[in-house]
């Protein structure tokens, strides 16, 4: 049997956000709001990655909210498809390795290709922090201008603000599937990206890890959650050449590669709390994507099949 990581303990899966911003950069409400607004939505964890300035604290008197540290890093682009390179750095605590202060300001600026980000990307992994693409579809970047980014983590598959405000980041599966058929071990995250207060909490992680920053950062690297905005994904597996899902009721659950088109089963009288399917030898990975009646969805991060 083969568990996505996500599932393999018994404990309570952690609810986190990874990308928000406070009036420390360009957001609308304070970050005494935000981390209370978060609370108030059941988070266990969350990021405050406003632009270019580092993160360590928790604002808000009382709270119990872990504050995963970290920020958005930036570089503007010229001769490459796509107007900005952006990336959300996540680290573990100072003690254990994170190399950067609290209130840490850094330099935005312009790129002429993915080529000459790469240094940007180095300098925040030799600090021990975690990074992952942001909206590629705002940033208007195809995949071709990313695709040789060494080091990242994760990507976007959902980002709310993009999507209220440009329609852009619904679902960047296309583009995860691209990476993943290139053979880029790469998972897949919803964020918020929240600016105004009516996008925060939207999207986010469910999280396989003891509450602990440098425990959240270490199943970030192993890929042990799932991406949701709104369904439950409560197992996934792989055993005799069959994948296996168990959720909360769905309109729809596809079992995705991206080598063929996605095999997707739909809710008849009564929606779908499972399902199964058996996988074609072509598949190298496997990956599920479970829609609600509502149409918001989760994505698993991939079974490697060891092919």
């Amino acid at each position: 049997m083969l568990r996505q990581q996500a599932f393999t303990g018994r404990e309570k899966l952690l609810k986190g956000g990874l990308h928000c911003h406070t009036t420390r950069s360009d957001g609308v409400g304070t970050p005494e709001d935000v981390i209370r607004m978060h609370e108030e939505h059941g988070y266990d964890f969350l990021a405050i990655t406003d632009h270019r300035i580092y993160n360590y604290k928790n604002f808000l008197p009382g709270s119990k909210l872990t504050i995963l540290p970290g920020m958005e890093m930036d570089r503007g682009l010229t001769d490459a498809p796509g107007h900005c390179l952006h990336t959300v750095s996540v680290g573990p605590t100072r003690e254990d390795g994170n190399g950067f202060e609290q209130d840490q300001v850094f330099p935005s600026g312009r790129v002429a290709t993915q080529a000459e980000y790469q240094p940007v990307l180095d300098m925040l992994h030799e600090n021990n922090n975690l990074t992952i693409y942001c909206h590629p579809g705002w940033s208007c970047t195809p995949t071709r201008s990313f695709d040789q980014l060494q080091g990242d983590a994760a990507m976007e598959l959902w980002n709310t603000g993009c999507v209220q405000e440009n329609n852009m980041d619904l679902n960047n599966e296309r583009d995860w599937d691209e990476l993943l058929l290139m053979g880029k071990k790469i998972w897949g995250v919803a964020t918020d990206d929240g600016h105004r207060m009516a996008s925060h909490c939207l999207g986010w992680v469910m999280v396989n890890s003891e509450n602990h920053p440098t425990a959240i950062i270490q199943a970030l690297r192993d890929g042990a959650f799932y991406a949701s905005c709104g369904p439950v994904i409560r197992d996934f597996y792989v055993e005799d050449g069959v994948a296996h899902v168990a959720c909360s009721e769905a309109g729809a659950i596809s079992f995705n590669w991206g080598g063929l088109p996605y095999h997707r089963i739909a809710a008849q009288e009564q929606p779908l709390t499972e399902a199964a399917f058996t996988l074609p030898d072509r598949y190298t990975y496997v990956r599920v994507t479970v829609t609600d009646d509502q149409g918001r969805m989760a994505w698993s991060n991939p079974i490697f099949l060891n092919k």
